[in-house]
């Protein structure tokens, strides 16, 4: 599943954009998947949650997919 979370301004934290994409619950869950190597971005492994993100990158955490898209 693909899912595209609309960015008002760029670059988001890894951990913000977890939060705003509702895959997890808040700053410390996000913090914890990241750390433990739930979460890539772009198909590789990320453990920083405050690794930046820009427009077209692609996270991935339990089998869902974002994709970081601008606000028409």
């Amino acid at each position: 599943m693909v899912t595209h979370i609309f960015i008002k301004q760029y670059p988001i934290k890894l951990g913000q954009f977890l939060k705003q994409a509702e895959a997890v619950g808040d700053g410390l869950e996000a913090k914890l998947r990241i750390l433990d190597g739930a979460v890539n971005v772009n198909d590789l492994e990320e453990i920083r949650r405050g690794r930046k993100l820009y427009f077209g990158d692609k996270v991935s955490i339990d089998g869902a997919t974002y994709i970081c898209d601008q606000k028409k």
